[in-house]
């Protein structure tokens, strides 16, 4: 058994408190839920127990006796490790070689091809679909975790593992296969922490919940004796007000998908946001898309379904400028050509983008103020002086301030990034992305670790956008995600769109649901 007991953590370099009493109790053979809000403290106290991170103060048990971890190294030798929400392979590396990474150490005689025969034999045992040959910097962001679970699998003398948000970029069916993996790890005599905010998905597999708010254990017992409605009050504090769609309480003005309304009025421009005509990009060591066509018009939310590694990523870093087509197609921006030239005429044509890899945007060792302005320092320049690099102090700070004010989040702006939760950096730079001024919003994974209740307030600002006559596209794994928010939906699948659905009532959804995970995997 693993406890954690009256576990603090003290940023001192931001004054940040950000557990006071965390209490954890996890066993062998059982999966175990940890919940809670956005910057609740889940992350931190699992990075203590997986030795990323040293508490201030309390105690770590393991098997009875008393730990203290400075380092994963550490953990992992008492039995203890982590699959983080954003696992950073180390480039240069092959998946078998990582899996390797740290188990050499005062041996002669470990054996290539032992090593890479034994994880090729785990990929098999446990389905995991990766290539034990790939370089670990080329595998999508689905296809890093699963190397994650990997690696901790290759080490067999983990008893307990600890997984941050794994299905946040799965598709159903990944979902699915990633459940089926943890069962099976509890049949093995494993013990599971499961930290997700997906309540109705974690209280089917669960077998015990801790629930956390504001760097405190507030409760823990059997999953099965608690409903959707008391975990939600729990985390929040108080359960959010449900509406007729089965979300929080819509604000004045806000829709439901597939609901009848005006688009934008006679005054919203007539070009499309966005449109794309028989898009190519092929690329070595890349998924391809081909012939790809798709039109935006004003006032539209349109999502794109699909797993990562089939294409979804090559078309996102095509629309927006980041890979150049291999075809005659083009791609028109609020009228503009765009095709080729860059991520810069992108965001010059009036788009905005937010991309899914945001872990990279945020320094650890900077304040989160550097990663705030990246769009707007050009716009803060002091005349002749903005040549010498003399910028405006006083517009990039009302901008900063604006940008916590819409994420709802009290810190400064000096803090530290490595200071903030997951989901507080997420909910900045979604805010980031939401000050700028586009005709065309694209949103990767939006949704990826946020909380239901900033998940809802997200749906209700790019209802609003919609609203003012903006195109927004939306790429996710999470179908859910989609069909909350957007009007129709589109799959990709091995480069080319393999269905459309257009989103009708609320009754329709679960069908829906199926229907694109079917489509996402070729069903």
């Amino acid at each position: 058994m693993v406890e954690l007991k009256k576990i603090t953590k003290y940023f001192p370099a931001n004054g940040v408190q950000a557990l006071e009493e965390g209490n954890f109790i996890l066993r062998p053979g059982e999966i175990h839920a940890l919940l809670g809000e956005n910057g609740a403290g889940k992350s931190t106290l699992m990075h203590i127990l997986a030795g990323y991170l040293p508490q201030s103060s309390g105690e770590i048990l393991a098997e009875g006796e008393r730990r203290r971890f400075n380092s994963p190294a550490q953990a992992l030798a008492s039995g203890i490790g982590m699959v983080r929400q954003r696992p950073s392979p180390a480039p240069g590396f092959k998946v078998w070689e990582e899996c390797a990474l740290g188990m050499a150490k005062g041996s002669f005689f470990l054996k290539k091809r032992e090593i890479r025969r034994r994880v090729r034999d785990l990929i098999r045992r446990w389905d995991l679909g990766l290539n034990p040959d790939s370089p670990s910097e080329s595998l999508t962001i689905s296809q890093r975790q699963k190397a994650a679970v990997l690696a901790m699998l290759f080490r067999g003398e983990v008893p307990y593992l600890v997984f941050d948000e794994p299905g946040a970029v799965l598709t159903p069916g990944e979902t699915a296969s990633l459940f089926a993996l943890l069962k099976r790890l509890r049949e093995e005599g494993r013990g599971i922490v499961l930290i997700s905010h997906k309540l109705d998905e974690t209280l089917g597999i669960a077998d015990r919940i801790t629930v956390i708010r504001r760097g405190r254990t507030l409760e823990s017992g059997e999953a099965a004796s608690y409903s959707h409605a008391r975990v939600s009050a729990l985390i929040f504090g108080s359960a959010p007000a449900a509406s007729p769609d089965g979300g929080a309480a819509a604000q004045a003005g806000d829709e439901k998908p597939g609901s009848r309304r005006e688009a934008a009025g006679d005054e919203a421009p007539k070009i499309p946001a966005l449109e794309v005509r028989d898009l190519s990009v092929e690329l070595p060591g890349r998924p391809f898309i081909r012939g790809i066509s798709m039109e935006i018009p004003p006032g539209k939310i349109l999502g794109i379904a699909g797993v990562r590694d089939s294409g979804l990523e090559t078309l996102e870093l095509g629309i927006t400028g980041f890979l150049k087509p291999s075809g005659p197609g083009f791609i028109r921006l609020n009228g503009r050509d765009i095709a080729g030239k860059g991520s810069g005429a992108f965001r010059e044509a009036g788009g905005v983008y937010l991309e899914a890899g945001r872990s990279g945007e945020a320094a650890g060792a900077l304040a989160i103020r550097e990663s705030l302005i990246i769009h707007c320092y050009k716009k803060s320049r002091l005349g002749w002086p903005g040549k010498f690099g003399v910028m405006d102090e006083r517009y990039l700070r009302g901008r900063v301030d604006a940008i916590l004010r819409r994420a709802r989040i009290s810190r400064s702006s000096r803090d530290r990034a490595d200071s903030f939760s997951g989901g507080m950096l997420q909910r900045l730079f979604l805010a980031r992305e939401l000050e700028e001024e586009g005709v065309l919003l694209v949103l990767s994974e939006p949704g990826w670790g946020l909380d239901r209740i900033s998940r809802d307030r997200l749906g209700t600002e790019l209802r609003a956008r919609r609203k003012e006559g903006k195109g927004i596209l939306i790429f996710s794994t999470d179908v859910d995600e989609l069909l909350e928010i957007c009007d129709e939906i589109l799959v990709l699948r091995n480069g080319i769109f393999s269905a459309r659905l257009v989103l009708g009532n609320r009754e329709e959804m679960t069908r829906t649901k199926e229907e694109i995970g079917r489509a996402m995997v070729g069903a």
